[in-house]
């Protein structure tokens, strides 16, 4: 089970931090990834993580009004909702992706939320498109790009370049089967 969460680094970063040095808990499988501001999370990295094997996923931000970066919690948030319909139109339960507003004095409520998402995952089973054991996917559905990042390659899992997009017959290895 694993469950990643982005989290700014003004607020939640900060939260989780002080979480840390108040002995709170919250289980392990949560992997947290610092971002300067939630802004910069996309649909393209929220799939990708999903992608890569997370069974949830969670940003968690300033709260509204009081992003450093004036509104990025707000992009942030509405890009949340964008990709929680995307997680539908692809076959994954939208309730696996979730927007937290967390204040950096709040390590109490950064662990609760942690914790929620852990169950929440729990409660939903594992990402039915995660990579198995044995190198294979469960899924294969192709998405779309984003931003000129790349698309996830019919395997779902493995970030298909510009290049090989362009000139798949130079790169076999891109294509799908």
């Amino acid at each position: 089970m694993v469950v990643v969460g982005f989290a700014c680094t003004y607020c939640a970063y900060t939260a989780a931090d002080l979480a840390g040095a108040l002995r709170l808990s919250y289980p392990p499988e949560v992997r947290i990834i610092q971002v300067p501001c939630t802004g910069r999370v996309d649909a393209g990295l929220l799939l990708q993580a999903f992608a890569e094997g997370a069974d949830a996923v969670f940003v968690a931000g300033c709260n509204l009004g009081d992003c450093h970066f004036v509104d990025g919690n707000r992009r942030a948030l509405e890009e949340v909702a964008r990709c929680r319909t995307l997680l539908a139109e692809v076959g994954l339960e939208p309730d696996r992706l979730e927007f937290f507003h967390i204040p950096a004095s709040a390590g109490q409520l950064f662990a609760q939320r942690a914790r929620e998402m852990v169950e929440r995952a729990r409660t939903l089973g594992p990402n039915p498109l995660r990579r198995t054991s044995a190198g294979s996917y469960g899924g294969r559905i192709p998405l779309p790009d984003f931003h000129g990042r790349g698309i996830v390659s019919q395997q779902f899992g493995r970030l298909v370049t510009h290049e090989e997009r362009v000139s798949p017959s130079e790169h076999p290895e891109g294509t799908s089967e």
